[in-house]
């Protein structure tokens, strides 16, 4: 059925050609003795060129109406086409986002799998020992905790990102120095000497409006990360300070230092650099940590150098958190 609806072209169209239309029709009159007494008086009283002059003003302003609705169509037009090149653009990026995820999810299972699989036959072969049947049994445990680590570890970064959270004022100094304790206290610290720095005098850190909880998830996840990859003898450093927005939180290390091609992609979940893959991880702990520093309306970055070290920054706006930041991650009204 075809629709009835006007062209949206149409009513622009008849409202450029009005005043020539008019301009025309008085001219017509005039010329034809239906105005003001006849083509005599017009002649006389008016003239010609008057005449002339109201045709020439109607042409003219017709004229004009119609570029004004030219340049205004072409504007629209060119927002439109902005506006649906930029929605291609964010869905093929968000197209390629998912398919890396997913990709990358596919590794990180594809390894606890095998091994199960390997260790299930093992244990399950007929001539397997008792011995050989009860390490196949902790093998497939150890893996089964691996794969419940990283789903557990997906489902934070998906609650974190989306769950509205409860803001109230944090001492970062007293989160930091959890951090540092936790952290020391894990096997993996022995032998790696790990300071804190935090302003004591004239003044501590300022208070930082925010979840408690989950700031302090995400320092003991910077903090355990650096500890991670520092060798045996390494240091890690923890520090702070105050700037004129906020705090900024510094995590540095001696580790193996992270290659210039990879580190842009060190925040993307599951993301693991091929140079990293004999320390084990599920590449989730910076991704944790961004989407908790992000929900506070803070910013994270990092800078590395292969065989010296990384040096992981973390800002958090002092006070309230920008409006929409508490229940809405994406801060739309």
């Amino acid at each position: 059925m075809r629709s009835t609806r006007p062209r949206s072209g149409v009513l622009p169209a008849v409202l450029v050609a009005l005043p020539a239309l008019a301009a025309l029709l008085a001219w017509a009159a005039w010329r034809s003795g239906r105005l003001g007494g006849g083509a005599e008086f017009v002649q006389v009283r008016l003239g010609a060129q008057v005449q002339d002059w109201v045709l020439t003003l109607g042409l003219v302003v017709s004229v004009a109406a119609a570029f004004v609705v030219a340049v205004v169509a072409r504007t629209r037009g060119t927002r439109r086409r902005v506006v649906r090149e930029s929605e291609v653009a964010v869905r093929e990026r968000a197209t390629r986002d998912r398919q890396l995820l997913l990709g990358r999810l596919d590794h990180e299972l594809k390894n606890p799998l095998t091994a199960i699989r390997l260790a299930q036959a093992n244990a399950a072969a007929e001539d397997a020992s008792p011995e050989q049947r009860r390490r196949g049994l902790r093998s497939i445990e150890e893996q089964v905790l691996r794969l419940s680590r990283l789903t557990a570890d997906l489902r934070k970064i998906a609650d974190v990102q989306t769950n509205p959270l409860t803001f109230r004022p944090v001492d970062l100094t007293a989160l930091l120095e959890e951090a540092v304790e936790v952290v020391g206290e894990q096997p993996r610290a022995a032998g790696r000497r790990l300071d804190l720095d935090v302003p004591r005098a004239p003044w501590p850190l300022p208070a930082v409006d925010g979840d408690g909880d989950l700031l302090a998830l995400a320092l003991v996840n910077l903090v355990d990360n650096a500890v991670k990859y520092t060798p045996e003898g390494g240091n890690v450093e923890v520090r702070a300070r105050e700037d004129s927005t906020g705090v900024l939180v510094e995590v540095a290390d001696t580790g193996q230092g992270i290659p210039a091609e990879d580190l842009p992609h060190v925040w993307d979940e599951l993301f693991r650099s091929p140079s990293a893959r004999t320390v084990a991880g599920s590449g989730l702990g910076l991704p944790l940590v961004r989407a908790v520093v992000e929900r506070h309306g803070g910013t994270v970055s990092a800078d590395s150098r292969e065989g010296q070290g990384t040096v992981v920054r973390v800002h958090l706006p002092a006070g309230p958190p920008a409006r929409g930041t508490a229940g809405n991650p994406l801060g739309e009204p």
